[in-house]
């Protein structure tokens, strides 16, 4: 078990949503933590209460700057890896040149971190590195084990394609150079900070906005597992003091959830009833992606305890609380494929 007091942890991508959150997490357990950040997506705003504390040390910038990732890496002795270009289902689909930057992001980072002594390297990854033909049929009871990748490989776009490669560079790195190692392959992450361009979050902005009618992207029968942003955050640690050997494990919980009973359910919390309007020509990603976390239960003695309905319902207060009706409509278009 890893004792985080006083232990120098980077987290790249420290201002994101998620990556904030870990950053709460790390500085709780006592950790120094440096955040990398360079603001194209992360908010300061997510990290501000911890810069006018001083509990943070933030070097914003470019992490495919092999300077600036040598500098980040300096002293340190666990880096998360979270920096990625990415965003929701129609970022990844519609900016497929821009996710492919994340194959010289990833290998700068592990290379810088290798050259500067870092003792472990726990990487982000993804449900996109699942293969696409699995994932076909709504009507099936299907959970994805880790297993299940391995060529010919089937990976999702080239976001998901550059999460596989990072996987194997840092299997690669275990055997070679003997660096402690691991990936988290996380599972559609929602809650708190979350923005506009991932489905929860859109679906809580447009009923935010009272949008009539209520646009659903594809038939809305495409299946979900949704997971709570603590749950994924706890996950990521314990994957760091379990795993060194370059093993990949998802993250996820295994409630099955439509879509469109995910809008259902934000319309009901919301109190209005508009019409539905479904999209089929947007993108809606693979029709059936849920994980199986019986590896993450017999490797880390995790699983998800914020159930999908009761996470809703905090994030949506959430959102309700802190955001302004006018700014949110201005900008909400734009958001659901940008980042």
């Amino acid at each position: 078990m890893t004792d985080w007091e006083d232990r120098s942890v980077l987290v790249t991508g420290g201002a994101s949503f998620i990556g904030s959150t870990l950053v709460d997490a790390l500085v709780r357990r006592g950790s120094r933590v440096r955040v990398v950040d360079d603001f194209t997506s992360g908010r300061r705003a997510n990290i501000e209460h911890h810069l006018k504390d001083g509990t943070i040390d933030l070097i914003e910038g470019d992490l495919r700057d092999l300077h600036l990732a040598r500098r980040a890496s300096k002293g340190i002795d666990t880096v998360f890896h979270l920096a990625a270009d990415h965003g929701g289902r129609g970022y990844v689909d519609l900016h497929q040149a821009e996710c492919a930057t994340n194959f010289a992001l990833d290998g700068i980072v592990f290379k810088a971190a290798k050259e500067a002594g870092v003792e472990k390297i726990v990487f982000a990854s993804s449900g996109c590195v699942y293969p696409n033909h699995l994932q076909a049929d709504p009507n099936e009871t299907l959970y994805l084990t880790e297993d299940v990748v391995q060529p010919p490989y089937d990976s999702d776009n080239l976001y998901g394609y550059a999460k596989l490669m990072g996987e194997l560079t840092l299997r690669a790195y275990h055997l070679q150079y003997g660096m402690k190692t691991a990936s988290c392959r996380y599972f559609t992450v929602y809650g708190p900070r979350g923005i506009e361009n991932h489905a929860v979050i859109a679906m809580i902005a447009r009923a935010f906005v009272r949008a009539d009618p209520f646009v659903v992207w594809g038939n809305g029968q495409q299946v979900r597992n949704w997971t709570y942003i603590d749950d994924i955050v706890e996950g990521t640690i314990r994957v760091a003091e379990n795993i060194d050997d370059g093993t990949a494990v998802n993250l996820g919980t295994m409630e099955r959830v439509r879509v469109i009973d995910a809008v259902h359910e934000v319309l009901r919390l919301t109190g209005y009833s508009p019409k539905i309007e479904y999209q089929l020509d947007m993108p809606t990603g693979p029709m059936n992606r849920v994980a199986d976390n019986s590896l993450a239960r017999q490797l880390l003695n995790w699983e998800p305890q914020t159930m999908f309905m009761d996470g809703l319902r905090k994030t949506f207060d959430w959102y309700f609380q802190t955001h302004e009706r006018g700014a949110v409509a201005q900008t909400l278009e734009h958001m659901l494929t940008e980042r």
